[in-house]
């Protein structure tokens, strides 16, 4: 079934210019990107995004680390396009990573991963409409 799923490349894969080689990788998997916008996080999307862990002993410094430089906002559309990104993206850890995903290849620390994508079909829908109207999504 076609789905649509939401990806964010991190402020640690832009700062060294790899949005191009994970689109290529991404791309390469079967998922098409039919939005995507390079933006700079301000502190209320950090918070407003990543809400759901505000209690948890990281949210500042996730908060943080995800306003230090421009992120890519994307949506990917495919067949079981949620769970196919996940594989794509591979373990949280990049240690713990499959050989050939995203976090294996680019990942520099289990908090400077490289990519989020939706765990959802349903956060997926609202996750993209945080960034994107139906208007600008193309595919």
């Amino acid at each position: 079934m076609t789905e649509r799923t939401f990806s964010i490349i991190k402020p640690d894969a832009t700062k060294r210019n790899l949005t191009g080689k994970i689109n290529a990788v991404i791309e390469e998997s079967g998922l098409r990107i039919v939005a995507q916008r390079r933006i700079r996080m301000t502190q209320e999307e950090a918070e407003d995004f990543y809400d759901v862990h505000r209690e948890r002993p990281f949210y500042g410094e996730l908060v943080e680390f995800m306003i230090s430089e421009p992120v890519v906002v994307q949506v990917l559309q495919g067949d079981n396009a949620v769970a196919r990104y996940r594989e794509v993206m591979g373990a949280t850890n990049p240690a713990q990573a499959a050989d050939g995903t995203i976090r294996k290849l680019f990942a520099l620390s289990v908090g400077e991963n490289s990519v989020h994508g939706s765990d959802s079909v349903d956060n997926a829908k609202i996750e993209i409409a945080q960034f994107f109207d139906e208007a600008d999504i193309v595919g």
